[in-house]
C-alpha cells in the first residue's frame, strides 16, 4: 500500500472518453490515458485491507495490491513484472474484462472500488512504451511437441505457457489470422487489432508457430496431428450460437450477432467480406442484453442505423447491490456500456414472438410481447407469463440474435476425434487435469467450461498448460 490515506483523499475517476458524436464516426478506441498524476492517485486508493478479496475475484489471481503499490511509486518495471507473473495478456483484459476483481474490492463496501482494470491496462501500455516488454528467451527445449487448436485467449495462453516450459508449440487457426474472438468477435472500438498483432508478433519471437487457414479435420489431417505431436490442446471456443426458432426466422435481415460483428471487423482490417450485413438506414433490433448485444449496438450506430433497440428477456437489473447480492459476490447489476451511451432504446422483459416479412422475403417488423416475471425467495427471476394485451409490432429491417452460445462446434473435429462431451455439449474434462478421455488430448477455455469471459479463458489456458507439462515431463513432478 503506497499511501495509507489515499482512499480517503481520492475518489474513483476513470479516464476521459472521446465525445459520442466524434467516436461513432470511426472504429478506433476512444478511451484516453490517465494523466500521470491521476494514475498515481488511482493507485493510491488501494487500501491496506488486510485480506485482499480482489485476489479471489480475479480469475487469474492477479496480485492487485502489489501492482497498485508499484504504480503509486511509479516503479513501472516492478509493476509490469508483478502483473505479467499471473496474466499473459493484460492488454486484452485491461480493455474488455468486466472486472470481477472490482466487485470484490474491499473499498467497494462503502465507496466506489479501485479502478483496477484501467490501472492494469496502463501498466502494460506504459511497459510497452518504456521498452520493458521483451521476448522471453527460452533456453531449454524438451524435445516434446504440442499442437494447440484455436488461437483465442485460451489457446494463446496455453501456447505461451507451454513454450516457456520448453516445449515446441504450433497453434492451428482456421481463420486467416490468429486471435479468435479477440480478432473477429470484439469490435475494434473496444480492442484495436494492432494490440492483438503486437502480442502475436511477440509470441512468434519467443518461438511459437502459428498456422492459419488451417481447420483441423478439414484441410489439416487429424491423424497426422495426433501422430506428430506429443500432446494436443483443444481451445476452439464455444461457437454455436443460441437460435430463436420462431415464425419468420428464414427472412432476409435476421442474422446471428457474430456474423454481423465478424464481417465488420474484416471491413476495418480491409479484408474481403463474404456476406454483406449492414445496419445503414435501418431500424435495428438487437435481441440479447449481454456484451455481444452491446457490441452490436455500437457497431450499428457506427454503420448509420436509423435507430437501435436492444431487447432483454430478463427483467431490468438493480442499479445497486441488494440483500441478495452481498459484497464480495459478483452482482448482477444494470450495466450501461459505452455503446449504450452512444444511443439505444433498451427494453427489458420482452419476448419476440415472430419475424414479419414483406412480399420479397425481407424483414420489416417484429411481433413482441411484454413479460411479467415471478421471483424466487432469493430474488432471482424464476418464471414469466406474457402480459395480456401487450402484443404489438415494431418496425425492424435488421434483427441481430445475441443470446449467447450453446457449445463448441461438434461436427467435424470433436466428433471425428471421439472425445466425450458433457451434458451441455462441451468437451468433457475436469479442472483437475484438463484431460479428455483420450490420453494425449487436453482442452481449455470456452470449449470446456462453456461461454465465459476472456479472463477465464486465459486462466483455463494457463492451468491446462501446467497439466500438459506434467503429462509430458512426469518425472520432474514426482516426489523425491
Amino acid at each position: 500500500m503506497g499511501k495509507p490515506t489515499g482512499f480517503l483523499e481520492y475518489t474513483r475517476e476513470l479516464p476521459n472518453k472521446r465525445p459520442v458524436e466524434e467516436r461513432v464516426q470511426h472504429y478506433h478506441e476512444f478511451v484516453e490515458r490517465y494523466e500521470a498524476e491521476k494514475l498515481t492517485q488511482q493507485g493510491a486508493r488501494c487500501m491496506d485491507c488486510g485480506i485482499p478479496f480482489c485476489h479471489n475475484g480475479c480469475p487469474v489471481g492477479n496480485l492487485i495490491p502489489e501492482f497498485n503499490d508499484a504504480v503509486y511509486r511509479q516503479s513501472w518495471k516492478e509493476a509490469y513484472e508483478i502483473l505479467s507473473a499471473t496474466n499473459n495478456f493484460p492488454e486484452f483484459t485491461g480493455r474488455v474484462c468486466p472486472a470481477p476483481c472490482e466487485s470484490s474490492c474491499v473499498l467497494g463496501i462503502n465507496q466506489p472500488p479501485v479502478a483496477i482494470e484501467e490501472i492494469e491496462k496502463h501498466i502494460i501500455e506504459v511497459a510497452f512504451d518504456k521498452g520493458l516488454v521483451k521476448p522471453i528467451k527460452v533456453h531449454f527445449r524438451s524435445g516434446k511437441k504440442v499442437a494447440v487448436v484455436g488461437s483465442g485467449p485460451a489457446g494463446l495462453a496455453a501456447a505461451a505457457q507451454l513454450n516457456y516450459a520448453g516445449h515446441t508449440v504450433t497453434v492451428y487457426e482456421r481463420d486467416d489470422a490468429p486471435g479468435g474472438l479477440l480478432r473477429y468477435g470484439i469490435p475494434d472500438f473496444k480492442l484495436e487489432k494492432w494490440v492483438v498483432e503486437r502480442r502475436i508478433a511477440l509470441m512468434e519471437e519467443e518461438g511459437v508457430t502459428f498456422v492459419c487457414n488451417a481447420e483441423v479435420g478439414v484441410n489439416v489431417n487429424l491423424n497426422d496431428l495426433i501422430r506428430n505431436y506429443h500432446a494436443v490442446v483443444l481451445a476452439g471456443g464455444s461457437t454455436i450460437p443460441r437460435d430463436l426458432n420462431i415464425p419468420g426466422r428464414h427472412l432476409k435481415g435476421v442474422h446471428f450477432a457474430m456474423e454481423f460483428l465478424k464481417q465488420q471487423n474484416k471491413r476495418v482490417s480491409d479484408k474481403p467480406v463474404e456476406v454483406e450485413i449492414s445496419a445503414t438506414g435501418k431500424n435495428v433490433v438487437v435481441i440479447g442484453g449481454g456484451d455481444t448485444g452491446s457490441d452490436c449496438v455500437g457497431t450499428s450506430n457506427r454503420q448509420g442505423a436509423t435507430g437501435v433497440t436492444q431487447f432483454e428477456l430478463m427483467p431490468k437489473p438493480s442499479a445497486t447491490r441488494n440483500e441478495y447480492m452481498p459484497w464480495p459476490t459478483f452482482p448482477i447489476l444494470l450495466k450501461t456500456t459505452s455503446s449504450h451511451e452512444e444511443g439505444a432504446d433498451r427494453r427489458w422483459a420482452i419476448s419476440t414472438k415472430e419475424f414479419i416479412g414483406d412480399a420479397n422475403g425481407n424483414l420489416k417488423a417484429l411481433k413482441i410481447v411484454d413479460l411479467e416475471w415471478k421471483l424466487t425467495g432469493d430474488g432471482k427471476p424464476a418464471q414469466f407469463v406474457e402480459i395480456a394485451g401487450s402484443e404489438r409490432e415494431i418496425p425492424c429491417e435488421l434483427a441481430l440474435l445475441a443470446m449467447g452460445f450453446l457449445h463448441p462446434q461438434q461436427q467435424g473435429l470433436l466428433n471425428d476425434l471421439g472425445v466425450e462431451l458433457d451434458e451441455r455439449g462441451n468437451v468433457k474434462a475436469t479442472d483437475k487435469n484438463y484431460q479428455t478421455n483420450i490420453q494425449k488430448i487436453f482442452t481449455a477455455g470456452d470449449m470446456r467450461r462453456g461461454q465465459s469471459l476472456v479472463v477465464w479463458a486465459i486462466n483455463e489456458g494457463r492451468e491446462c498448460a501446467a497439466k500438459v507439462d506434467e503429462f509430458l515431463t512426469p518425472d520432474v513432478f514426482k516426489y523425491k
